[in-house]
């Protein structure tokens, strides 16, 4: 077990054995030994790769009791094997500290995810796609308003929302089950709308999952379940009206900062609906090329969420007496200074003033 531990945690922060045992001061061939269960460390070597780690010594103790299955990574072909296992084993130790939570608190504080009953059974076509988004809104009560936050949304409705330190910033992020818990990790570098695309993508891989008729692509439904739910088809034919040969820049711009939704993705809502023409869409697409703004758009960058609901629940154990201080930094990966800085809101009081 405290192989295995070891080893999970030389994954999640992206180590190779020879870089842990320079950093340790362990022998990579120990290290290797230790791993494979073939001997075991004594306390000293435990500490020392437990400060390479930045661990506490009690983690290598922990069960490894999950695994992560239904792995699914958005824009990864890029990225090396290496990079991949990091973020599945940040994802995997982050999972455990989450769920070691939950069950420490009474009265099950996180509700199971479940999709409403009445969203209908088979879609057909990519323009079904726009009706189920739309009876997902109306069963959780969303009207037709822009989403504030979606994070808060999906974590109230019982799916895990991670910001792994191991992405890196050109990667948009990855989705899993966990215990029959559906779970969505998105880069913390990235900007607000990026974010929020891929959280609203996953979703509609949950939603869509059996739905699809043969034929249909399941990552461009996704796609267009991501659109037309972060802008329903009524409310951007009221923003853009129904016909219309160019979309100005600015008039993109202030859709994105109501909407948390790019300003290509709005011009691909407005092709989808038949708004723009498909050739008016290609030659607005040429020129957002040409300005570079494929790549980075103009304007302020969308402000990026960040999920509450762990932190919360730290400070309701704590509260509660159910943990100590020393628990509730371990939990959030800070030390004991930081987290009793933060417990104190000491940057709070000195941003007020």
């Amino acid at each position: 077990m405290v192989g295995d531990r070891i080893k999970q945690a030389r994954k999640a922060a992206g180590l190779s054995l020879r870089t842990l045992a320079d950093r340790a001061g362990v022998s990579a061939m120990a290290i290797s030994k230790h791993e494979s269960g073939k001997s075991v460390p004594s306390s000293r070597v435990l500490l020392a790769l437990a400060n390479a780690l930045g661990v506490r010594t009690d983690y290598f103790f922990r069960p490894a009791k999950f695994e992560l299955q239904e792995v699914k990574y958005r824009k990864h072909a890029g990225l090396p094997a290496k990079a991949l296992r990091q973020i599945g084993g940040d994802l995997v130790e982050q999972i455990e500290r989450f769920i070691e939570l939950e069950q420490l608190l009474p009265n099950g504080p996180v509700q199971a995810f479940k999709l409403p009953e009445n969203l209908r059974a088979s879609v057909s076509t990519l323009d079904e796609v726009e009706d189920v988004a739309t009876e997902l809104r109306n069963a959780w009560n969303l009207g037709v308003d822009p989403i504030s936050m979606l994070t808060d949304l999906l974590e109230e409705r019982g799916v895990e929302i991670f910001q792994s330190r191991a992405i890196p910033g050109d990667f948009d992020g990855m989705a899993a089950t966990v215990d029959h818990i559906p779970v969505i990790v998105v880069s913390s570098k990235a900007p607000g709308d990026r974010q929020r695309f891929t959280m609203a993508h996953e979703l509609g891989h949950l939603v869509l999952a059996g739905r699809l008729a043969d034929g249909i692509d399941d990552e461009a439904a996704s796609n267009r379940f991501a659109g037309a739910f972060l802008a329903p088809a009524s409310e951007v034919r009221k923003e853009l009206g129904e016909h219309r040969t160019w979309l100005e820049p600015r008039e993109l711009a202030a859709l994105k900062k109501a909407y948390g939704l790019s300003m290509q993705a709005w011009m691909h809502r407005a092709k989808d609906l038949g708004i723009l023409p498909e050739a008016r869409y290609v030659e607005m697409r040429k020129f957002f090329n040409a300005h570079g703004w494929n790549k980075t758009e103009p304007g302020e960058p969308y402000p990026p969420e960040r999920p509450h609901l762990f932190e919360q629940l730290v400070f309701r154990a704590l509260a509660q007496d159910l943990i100590s201080e020393s628990k509730a930094a371990e939990l959030l990966r800070l030390s004991l200074s930081e987290f009793q800085e933060k417990r104190n809101m000491q940057g709070a009081q000195a941003a007020a003033h």
